[in-house]
């Protein structure tokens, strides 16, 4: 950050209220920041050039430190139900454990299993000529590796005696 983009985005903040001012501004504020951007870059990538014959570690440091993206650090703490920071790696793995429980806590009544005879109405011989003549040919077989054809040809064979 520059000094001309902080005064920039000082400038920006107070025109909140005039809408055309405060986009001429955050235009402003955006297109040098973008250059500020761009040296800062174009600066590190001559001070990886000059280090690339007198500090190749230095080099690929600065290297990484352009490209790799930087993850979270963790602190190695965690907050109770109370509100107290835990710093021991049992607590903690007991607070997790306790979070998870509350996560998937299931309040609903069981369900009632119902015993009986499921087998319903008999099934027609009529019922299975029509279903079996409204498969379509050319399809894959099912888990019985059967196909429609083969199931028609068969009827076909017991509609002839």
């Amino acid at each position: 950050m520059t000094e001309d983009i902080l005064n920039l985005m000082d400038k920006r903040r107070k025109a909140k209220g005039e809408q055309k001012e405060y986009k001429s501004i955050h235009r402003k504020v955006r297109r040098k920041c973008e250059e500020a951007k761009e040296v800062w870059l174009n600066e590190k990538c001559r001070e990886i050039d000059t280090f690339q014959r007198q500090a190749p570690n230095t080099m690929y440091r600065n290297v990484e430190e352009l490209m790799v993206k930087k993850k979270a650090s963790s602190t190695g703490c965690l907050k109770a139900k109370n509100g107290e920071i835990i710093m021991e790696k049992d607590k903690i793995l007991e607070r997790w454990s306790e979070y998870i429980k509350e996560l998937f806590d299931d309040e609903r009544k069981e369900i009632e299993v119902v015993k009986g005879n499921f087998a319903g109405p008999p099934i027609l011989k009529d019922e299975v000529r029509t279903a079996t003549w409204k498969m379509k040919n050319g399809k894959g077989t099912g888990p019985d590796n059967i196909a429609a054809e083969q199931i028609k040809a068969l009827s076909n064979l017991a509609s002839i005696k």
